[in-house]
Parts: C-alpha cells; structure tokens; sequence
C-alpha cells in the first residue's frame, strides 16, 4: 500500500493559514494598518472601495524596505521581529512584518511598493494568489503602500459568506476605531468609494476620544491613572449618570493593543455597581502597560484574547482606581461642605454661655375638651361614635336574591348615589401597582404588563408605517442638532430611509451633525435625539444584514421608548383600549424581544391560595 500522507503545497498552506487570520476585508486593515505603526510611520492613509471587497489599500510614510525585504515579506515565516524563542514572549509591536502578508497574497491579488529614506527608487511586486506575477525597480514615495484587491477571489466558498456591504464596512471601522485610539500621536485618513469619511489629525488620547465619540463625550469622561509595581493603569471611564442601555463604547488595551477581555470588565462593573442601574453599561477607554513577559498574547490568531500573569492583583488595582477617581471627581454622591450657600458652624467658645431655650405652651389646653362646650368634663369626651356608625350602616347595603344565591350577590356601595356610572363599579379591567392590568377570563385571572402590551401594539404599528411609508411627520419649529460620534454616522445611512418612514426628517449638516427637522407626529414628549441614537445603536448590535431584520429592530428600539412606562395610572378607557388593541395583534403573549406579556393565575390555583 502506498503512502497517503503528502506536504501541502505552499499556496494551499498559506491559504489554511488566511482563514486562520484573514477572516473578512477588515482582518486584511488591521493587519496591514499595523504593519505602518510598526514602520513608524506618522500618516496612514486608508483606502476602501465596496467594503473592502474590490480593493482595500494601505499608504504609510514609515520606513520602507529594500527590494530584497519586500520580497521576504511575502515568505511564510519570515520577519524582522524575531530570532529566538524568546523573542515570541517580550513582543512589543504589533505584528512581525510579513506575519499575515503571505496569507493575504494567498486570497487576493497584491501590489506592493516601497521605497526607504536612502533610496532614490522603490520596489514594486505584483502577487496574485501566492504567485509572483511581478517584481521590478519604480519611482515612489517614501514608505510602503500595499493594494489588495478582489479578496477571496480564488477562493469563491469564503467570498460567498462575506456580509453585505453594510456590515463589511461597519467591521472595517471597527477595527479601524481600536487602533486610533492607541495611536493619538498618528494621523489617520480613511476614504471610502473615493469619499473622505474621516480625518483624525495628531492628538492627546482625550482629543482622539472626542474625536471619535464627538464633542458631547468630552464632559462624560473621567480620567484615571495609576502606576503600580505591576505596570501601569490609566485612561477614561464615563460618568455613571451618562451610563447607556444599549451599545457603549467599553475597550481595553494593553501594551497599545485592542483586547477583550470579560474579567476586567467585572472589575469595571464592579466599580460602577452602586451607581448605575443593573441593565446600564458605562463607557470607558483603559489601557494597560506592563511587562511583555508578563502576559501571553500568542493565545488567540487574532491576538485579541490576551492571558495576565499577574489577572488577580490586576482586578483588584483596577477597580480600586475606578472608584477612587470616581469618589475624586465626585461621581460618587457625598455631602458637599464647600458649597457657597452652605450654613456657617459657629466656632466652640467656652468662655461664653448659651441660655436655656424656651418653648411656648398653653397650660390649659385639654384635648378631650369639646370645642362648642367650654364645661363639659374633660372625662367625658365626645367623639360621636353613633353618627359614625350610622354612616357605615349606610354605606354598604346589601341586595340578594330571595332564594340567597350567594353567587349572585352584588355589593353595592354609598357611591352610586353619587351618580358613579357602573364601569367604575365594577370596571372590567384593574390596574395593579401601576404596573400590571388585571382582567377576569374563564380560566382564570389574567395578568397583562402594561409595558410590554404596549411595546406589542407599537412594534406591530411602527413596522407598518416603515414597510409601508405611512408615517406622518410633523416639522418642529426648533430643531435639535444631533451630533454623532463616527461609528454612529458610519451606520446612518443604512437606516435613514426606514426612520425618515417613520416620519424623522434629517438634514446633514456636516462633521457628523444632523438637523432634525421633523419627527412623528404621535410622539410626545420624548427627546428625538435619544430615539434615533437608539435606533442607531440597535441597528450596530444586530449587525443585521437582511432588510427586514433591520426594520424590524428599529420599530422595536422605538416601540421601547415611547411605549407607556410602568408607574403610569391608567383609565379604565386606557386599560380597555390596550387590552383590545394587544389581542388584535397577531402575537399578544409576547414582545418582539421574547418577553411575556400575559400570564394567567388559573381558578384551581386561586382556589388553592384561598384553603
């Protein structure tokens, strides 16, 4: 029997290996991004046409290599970051130039040209799927400049489970958004389809936040800073009270690295515990510096999974800093002795007296003494028990049948003199704590959540209107200028004619700030703002890439805000209007989300409860 078991060819290797790092278009940024800060290069220019799937180009004005470099860097195993064993655990750049080149020229077609300070000419090499089509002597500019165009062109079964353009292009950002804000002292350029989408010139890390988060995050943050023998903590954390519900900006770094990492995050959560409700999330922007040989960031392909030495005593520095910049920028509510209307405390003085107080009272007054009758004994006080009595007798009387049905006895009450109509009487509907909507069915008793019921009927009413554009909109005399970080406005345009159906007008304004010119015209008393960057934050936590998905999740993420709150008293019109309404939907039993509505305490069990 011959042998089976045969080397694989280099460019199916490296094929195995892209899938290993090169898992869409926005591997193949980061990769080549960080290939530029390792060649200390100051501007980064990033170009973008159809998500990434045409062409993804990276410009840098670093140290460029030599024609002999370039063509290493393109070699399975080869870099310029390592020679021995150990070098693997004290890394402290990125990548090791020429790490992922070979499994992007495996998928792509790749041009590349470089060019060092000393050089009057640079190299070019073509690349297409691992072949090298060419290699020759050019004129360029000094640095590096990598094309990669058509990804997964050889391969059609990846290509095929790539995303829309939407979604691409969202992850792209993503990675794009990590490594600016390790890198404030660098100055970015991404344009996309030929259109400049973002410009971050050289910064402070605070600026660069602002930056990518807009003007209105500079107030929310709070800086921490700690230097320990373990290595040093330092960053921003967001104000408690600007904590969100849904989508917020929460990274860690280490080492200038972008990790997740959920153990930290606990001692973040920790820290904000007592201050913010249990289903908020605080933004905040933590990086770490310690010693290379103290962590492992080999544990993962994409290197974002980092394991700690030293995790416990981490934790616990951590969430000491947190709280103590908290305290120090008084996030943490405390008595405030340096308030200008604050009393004045008199200073102690022994040598003076302080006299007795005194209280003014009437020696004569007796409680038991009948106002209308200055002589009546003070032991015989009269309280008028059998007028009291005789009010009760009148209030409850009692109607039965002559053949004392008990079942078909009715209570009635002093009130319906009063003209009390009987749906006050007997009301079909009872609103309980202000929070549930109890009804009586043949089963049983019936328990509605007044919230949730109403999120149902909006859901079903909001998606109409978008699938349909029947919204009316009704334009605001003042309107309110919404500015959105970058990641916010990268996602807009995907969801803008979904929430102009529901009747949102937007006008661009530029530098990511939109007018809002009109709004629904069922919407009362709620901030626009806070309903479209929901609907902006859920469409970027779904990722959706079907249509109706996405629409589906903004009439949700609308139906969430403006349906009526538990704590609101309801009438019995409202209650009866919701209750018919919710059945009329072809879910009533449960939110779009998967929460219940409905739930019936059935006769046997309140027969139960009641022996």
């Amino acid at each position: 029997m011959s042998d089976i078991i045969n080397l694989l060819p280099d460019s199916i290797a490296n094929q195995i290996a892209a899938g290993e790092v090169i898992q869409r278009p926005a591997s193949v940024v980061k990769e080549l991004v960080e290939n530029s800060l390792d060649a200390g290069a100051t501007h980064i220019q990033i170009y973008i046409k159809d998500a990434g799937r045409t062409l993804i180009q990276v410009i840098d004005n670093g140290r460029g290599m030599s024609a002999t470099d370039l063509r290493m860097s393109f070699e399975r195993h080869a870099t310029s970051k390592i020679r021995s064993v150990d070098d693997l655990f004290a890394l402290t750049t990125m990548g090791f130039r020429g790490e992922a080149l070979p499994s992007i020229a495996a998928i792509s077609q790749i041009e590349a040209k470089s060019r060092r300070t000393e050089d009057e000419l640079g190299s070019l090499l073509v690349i297409s799927g691992s072949k090298l089509e060419k290699q020759e002597i050019v004129a360029c500019a000094e640095g590096t400049s990598v094309s990669v165009k058509n990804i997964f062109f050889n391969v059609p079964a990846r290509r095929k489970f790539l995303k829309s353009n939407e979604t691409e292009r969202r992850n792209i950002f993503s990675e794009v958004e990590r490594i600016v804000l390790v890198n404030p002292d660098v100055e970015f350029t991404l344009i996309e389809n030929d259109v400049e989408t973002l410009h971050l010139p050289k910064a402070g890390l605070r600026q660069r936040i602002v930056q990518m988060e807009g003007k209105n995050v500079n107030q929310q943050l709070i800086e921490i800073d700690e230097d320990t023998t373990l290595g040093k903590i330092h960053g921003y954390v967001g104000r408690p009270e600007f904590a969100k519900k849904r989508r917020a900006s929460q990274n860690f770094f280490v080492n200038n690295r972008y990790i997740r990492h959920p153990y930290f995050h606990r001692a973040v959560m920790a820290a904000f515990e007592p201050l913010i409700a249990p289903n908020e999330k605080p933004a905040y922007y933590i990086y770490f510096q310690v010693d290379p040989d103290t962590i492992d960031v080999n544990i993962h392909p994409t290197k974002t999974e980092v394991k700690f030495e030293n995790e416990q005593a981490l934790w616990q520095i951590l969430m000491v800093t947190i709280k103590e910049s908290l305290g120090k920028f008084n996030a943490i509510p405390s008595i405030d002795f340096d308030r200008d209307d604050a009393p004045e405390i008199p200073i102690f003085d022994s040598s003076r007296s302080s006299p007795m107080p005194k209280v003014s009272f009437d020696p004569d007054y007796n409680p038991f003494r009948s106002p209308h009758s200055a002589t009546q004994k003070a032991s015989s006080p009269v309280f008028g028990w059998k007028q009291i009595y005789r009010g009760f007798e009148n209030e409850k009387q009692y109607i039965a049948d002559s053949d004392g049905d008990t079942n078909k006895t009715l209570f009635k009450t002093a009130g319906a003199d009063h003209n009390m109509s009987d749906a006050d009487l007997f009301p079909e509907h009872y609103q309980y704590k202000q929070k549930y909507i109890l009804t009586s069915v043949k089963s049983g008793l019936m328990i509605i959540d007044q919230h949730r019921a109403h999120i149902r009927i909006l859901f079903d009413k909001y998606l109409e209107e978008i699938k349909n554009r029947k919204g009316v909109s009704q334009r605001v005399l003042f309107p309110d200028v919404l500015e959105l970080s970058a990641s916010e406005a990268s996602v807009l345009p995907s969801i803008t004619d979904d929430i102009e159906a529901l009747g949102f007008e937007l006008s661009d304004l530029g530098n990511n700030c939109f007018a809002i010119q009109g709004i629904p015209s069922e919407i009362e008393n709620a901030d626009p703002s806070l309903l479209i960057r929901s609907m902006i934050g859920k469409s970027l936590e779904t990722a959706s890439d079907v249509k109706s998905d996405i629409q589906e999740s903004i009439a949700l993420s609308l139906a969430c805000l403006t349906a009526i709150p538990h704590g609101r008293t309801l009438t019995s019109e409202e209650m009866l209007l919701i209750v018919s309404q919710l059945f009329a939907t072809k879910t009533p039993t449960y939110t779009p989300d998967g929460q219940t509505i409905i739930s019936v305490l059935s006769e046997a069990e309140i027969e139960k409860k009641m022996h």
